[in-house]
């Protein structure tokens, strides 16, 4: 499957950018997204393959089989990744194929990361591996899950397993994906799995998953010599909708629930003192054992900056709220600006990257950061086995240009990860959203290089944005 030159689209012409010298060129994605296979050689069930059963959680009814049959599929990707010319890719390991139910190591379920570490580093692709994607093994949830401190120690172990295998030759590892969505949106609002809504059970588990994180870091650099570790954050700017009193507190709770509930406590050593304030109530406070803050805060070597969009929050009015991923802040909203959308409903302003980008340098000054996800849904159009998906490529474009921006504003950016490689299961959205740079053929499994994706393969080859007049 070659990667042929992409077509030039309407748009406004702009000047070529260059990235620095080993600049890093990914992509990404997740095992429940993309291997399928679910049950296969002694993997078991994961909180996402139970809570795709429940009636009405899931769009379609969708689950994560077969996924983009990638288990099975895993040498033809990395070949597709060899001819788009990336030079990393950032996958998950999944805990319940490494060990089922939380148990013991499964050395067959650990076979196939093993040989996926070995294919690309045949193919001359670096591996960026994330230990935890969100598929908590289902025998730890029904014994309290992210609620129970004893699942922050179960980590540990799956991280020594994991690490101790695959170290000798995987040097860069993320601990965490997004804590925020596992906690708040698994735990809060309930559309994520395992589906609670409970608030005080949603700030218990960011601190677990936060202790987690800490512990695992020494494991990681125990089993691994010269690691390079951290953890990846969906991170956000976070707008209020108008200059007054009441809207820049709601700015403030959002940030401090989004942000620096994960940045505060790993990279300065404690919780936000007006977090804990705005959730006392909740009961945060009794989670947190003396010693924890120096176990969150165990040195990280970068942080991955997962970003979307941002937030744009005003406080309610009489009868709004904001839904349970916001405890102790419910009654803030988020008004839209009519800006335009992904196919997703989700707001884009490419600049918002940059001003997130430079925000975090200020504010956590000698951090090396890396966009591990970056990406949007689009209804592709499919003709004659071509993909067109202008609308991704120019989003893609806006926000490289908005990390290069960033870069020259003196902020220590390393690499740059699409999301997603390939098209897969978008969790609640099932398979009715598409972020992928290739398209998945659902039906057949079969693969296509999207112009988004020979677009970017364009620019990991050259290590820069193209501009003017040329081929995009």
């Amino acid at each position: 499957m070659s990667v042929q030159p992409v077509p030039a689209g309407p748009r406004a012409a702009a000047g070529a950018l260059e990235f620095p010298p080993g600049f890093v060129w990914g992509a990404a994605t997740a095992a429940f997204q993309v291997e399928g296979s679910t049950t296969a050689d002694g993997r078991t069930e994961s909180i996402w393959d139970a809570f795709c059963r429940q009636p009405g959680r899931v769009v379609g009814g969708d689950t994560g089989e077969p996924g983009a049959d990638h288990y099975l599929r895993m040498r033809s990707d990395v070949a597709l990744m060899r001819e788009l010319g990336l030079g990393a890719y950032r996958f998950s390991i999944a805990w319940p194929r490494v060990r089922p139910d939380g148990g013991g190591p499964n050395h067959r379920g650990i076979a196939f990361y093993d040989a996926l570490v070995d294919e690309l580093l045949d193919n001359g692709i670096t591996p960026v591996a994330t230990l935890y994607h969100w598929d908590l093994p289902q025998a730890l949830e029904d014994a309290g899950g992210w609620t129970s401190r004893d699942t922050a120690a179960r980590f540990a172990e799956y991280a020594d397993t994991a690490t101790a295998v695959l170290g000798d030759r995987v040097s860069m590892w993320t601990t965490l994906n997004e804590p925020w969505c596992s906690a708040f949106l698994g735990y809060g609002s309930g559309v994520h799995a395992p589906g609670r809504t409970d608030p005080a059970a949603a700030l218990a588990a960011a601190h677990h998953l936060l202790l987690a994180h800490g512990l695992a870091v020494p494991v990681i650099r125990s089993n691994v010599p010269g690691a390079v570790a951290g953890i990846t954050l969906n991170l956000f700017p976070v707008l209020p909708a108008s200059p007054s009193a009441a809207d820049a507190d709601a700015a403030r709770r959002v940030d401090a629930l989004q942000n620096r509930l994960f940045l505060d406590p790993v990279l300065r050593g404690g919780y936000p003192p007006d977090l804990l304030s705005d959730v006392a109530h909740l009961g945060f406070a009794e989670h947190v054992r003396p010693g924890d803050a120096q176990v969150i805060a165990a040195p990280v070597d970068f942080v991955g900056v997962n970003f979307y969009r941002d937030h744009h929050v005003a406080a309610g009015g009489a009868g709004e709220r904001a839904g349970g991923a916001w405890p102790g802040s419910e009654h803030l909203v988020f008004p839209p600006r009519g800006l335009p959308v992904t196919a997703a409903g989700w707001e884009i302003r490419a600049e918002g990257l940059r001003d997130l980008l430079v925000d975090l340098d200020r504010g956590y000054p000698g951090v090396t950061w890396y966009v591990t996800e970056n990406g949007a849904a689009f209804d592709d159009r499919v003709e004659a086995g071509q993909v067109f998906d202008h609308d991704r490529r120019d989003y893609l474009e806006g926000h490289l240009r908005a990390a290069h921006a960033a870069i020259a504003a003196g902020v220590d950016l390393r690499g740059y990860f699409a999301w997603s490689l390939l098209d897969n299961f978008e969790w609640a959205e099932g398979y009715a959203k598409r972020f992928g740079i290739v398209h998945v053929d659902y039906a057949t499994q079969a693969r296509a290089v999207k112009l988004s994706g020979r677009w970017y393969a364009k620019v990991a080859a050259e290590n820069r944005v193209p501009g003017g007049a040329e081929v995009r």
